[in-house]
């Protein structure tokens, strides 16, 4: 594992770009457990999506219980307690697996939704949707400026396999009307990670992701984590203690 950047670092670029990256979070044999736990569960129900384009797990570590202790690593640790020195809780777990030549791409967008157990009407949270048991709502801006997302790359992605496009600095303006999205995509820049390696970024950075023109995979786990507790009658759908070094 590469040495990770010292915290005032990290955080620095999270601060100014709204996003940064640690190569080597975790190890090729780490790597390779991972892949093998998510390609032995089993693919049914409503949290897993397949097709030609793309394959995805949501709840990915309540539906597979036993990526958690191959996740929770001390170099995790180390990264989780640079962002929240206080300590935090995951969110959200989701597995993206974009297969080679996938016509899949995502948008520009900002990450403005939570999920939660159940419906509870509050000041601040709205507009709501309900999917298949489901609930998800925007919260406060203070809450999406206190979530990190960690995306952990188990394949080397560029931008010829889907690896995400960010506009550096967008996470400072706050939840962006959509109509203004697109003119604010002229400085967006490629971030390129190697196996092992992690991006991290703040939810309202602006990102997309185009199209794979090339025959490798781009497999990610994508993992949320706040230091946020939510008003009474709302409590997060994956919350899960983590340890924070």
């Amino acid at each position: 594992m590469l040495p990770i950047a010292p915290a005032a670092a990290l955080a620095q670029a999270l601060t100014t770009q709204g996003f940064t990256t640690v190569p080597g979070l975790y190890t090729p044999a780490e790597i390779a457990v991972l892949l093998a736990c998510v390609e032995n569960a089993p693919a049914a129900g409503p949290s897993f999506r397949r097709s030609q384009d793309v394959f995805a797990i949501r709840n990915l570590v309540g539906e597979i219980p036993g990526l958690w202790p191959l996740l929770d690593t001390a170099a995790l640790a180390d990264v989780l307690g640079q962002v929240f020195p206080a300590g935090c809780h995951l969110t959200k777990a989701v597995y993206f697996d974009k297969p080679a030549g996938s016509n899949w791409l995502v948008a520009w967008h900002q990450d403005l939704m939570i999920n939660v157990g159940q419906r509870a009407e509050h000041p601040g949270f709205g507009p709501w949707t309900s999917r298949d048991g489901w609930h998800s709502v925007q919260p406060p801006v203070a809450v999406l400026e206190n979530t990190v997302t960690i995306r952990l790359h188990l394949d080397d992605c560029d931008a010829t396999n889907g690896a995400l496009k960010v506009v550096p600095g967008s996470h400072r303006g706050g939840v962006l009307p959509a109509d203004t999205i697109r003119a604010r995509t002229a400085t967006a820049s490629v971030c390129s990670v190697s196996a092992g390696g992690a991006m991290l970024m703040w939810p309202l950075l602006l990102h997309a992701s185009g199209r794979s023109t090339s025959e490798r995979p781009r497999r990610v786990i994508h993992l949320e984590f706040s230091d946020q507790e939510l008003p009474a009658g709302l409590a997060w759908r994956e919350w899960r203690a983590v340890r924070t070094g």
